[in-house]
């Protein structure tokens, strides 16, 4: 059940889904793949949700101290952070090697909320790791997500694999994920609207960014937030605002509201994000500007992103409460 690079073509990134069905489908499809890793002296990685990590880390004995293992609802509790700090540290700390990792994004607790940017996620390793020496290796839970999951994995993998064997992806469309889910966001729906007085407080108007830092704190402090959770809150306002001024026109509005166990930070303008791995891409050594993005998938438990000529809103979650 182990991808094969006959199946790679001219590309030497390999991205293959793994349909599994329960623990031993889950086991045979993926400690093959490490011990063949292991065996050829290449660098493995492997970042799964904390049940799967500890399995794995079990079938593989003594091994599993030769694998780099990360619990994927940690380092990928916000999908957009898995490229740069998961996926492409893990690459790039290995020049000139062929690399393998195994991460698995979506699984079923994953909420309607951060679905899409998962799947979003999916397609986007694509072109991140186009012509890369790397291959990744996704597990998707055939018993418990849902059939949308499992349409989009073939569109966003061109190797499927399953108990059957593997073979070509018939819907293999990136494209179709990466725009199909950039859609209007979902409405507000602030709770605790007594306590809540800053969802649209400014309209029209560049927001100072001792404004933005002040609101942040003030709004972070009244959710429950503390300590570094709060300067983290604050950070990445002021970075949604600063790049709202430099890319969008030099105007924007700014919400920050509580809902549904966690923070909201918003910023729309009218500024139109033409770069799709914006934000997921390792800054360079000494790069001082551009990093905005990049640092607010960082810290951010949640980023949803809808652009279109309309301009381009970017919504930052922080989780409070679990709802």
């Amino acid at each position: 059940m182990s991808p094969t690079t006959e199946t790679a073509g001219t590309d030497p990134f390999i991205h293959p889904a793994l349909f599994y069905r329960g623990q031993d489908d889950y086991l045979a499809g993926t400690v093959p793949f490490i011990r063949q890793g292991l065996d050829r002296g290449e660098p493995v990685a492997v970042s799964v949700p904390g049940p799967n990590l500890e399995l794995l880390r079990t079938a593989l004995g003594p091994d599993a101290e030769r694998v780099l293992l990360l619990d994927m609802t940690e380092e990928g509790r916000n999908p957009g952070r898995i490229i740069p700090g998961v996926l492409r540290a893990f690459a790039d700390s290995h020049p000139g090697r062929h690399v393998r990792i195994i991460g698995e994004p979506i699984w079923a607790e994953r909420s309607e909320l951060e679905y899409p940017a998962c799947a979003q996620h999916e397609a986007l390793i694509n072109l991140a790791f186009t012509g890369r020496d790397v291959t990744i290796l996704c597990p998707y839970d055939v018993t418990r997500l849902d059939a949308r999951a499992l349409t989009d994995a073939e569109a966003t993998h061109p190797l499927l694999i399953d108990s059957t064997g593997e073979r070509a992806s018939a819907g293999y469309d990136p494209g179709r994920v990466i725009d199909g889910y950039n859609t209007p966001l979902p409405e507000p729906t602030p709770t605790e609207p007594s306590r809540h007085t800053t969802l649209d407080p400014v309209t029209g108007d560049t927001v100072s960014l001792a404004q933005a830092r002040a609101m942040a704190r003030d709004q972070a402090r009244r959710a429950g937030l503390t300590g570094e959770r709060v300067e983290d809150v604050e950070l990445v306002v002021a970075e949604l605002v600063a790049n709202s001024v430099d890319h969008g026109g030099g105007r924007g509005r700014l919400g920050i509201w509580p809902e549904d166990g966690m923070l909201v930070c918003e910023v729309h303008d009218a500024g139109h994000l033409t770069d799709p791995l914006a934000g997921r891409r390792p800054a360079p050594a000494g790069q001082v500007r551009g990093r905005g993005l990049l640092l607010i998938n960082h810290l951010s438990d949640l980023v949803r992103v809808h652009t279109g000529r309309h301009g381009t809103t970017v919504r930052a979650c922080f989780t409070t409460a679990r709802p």
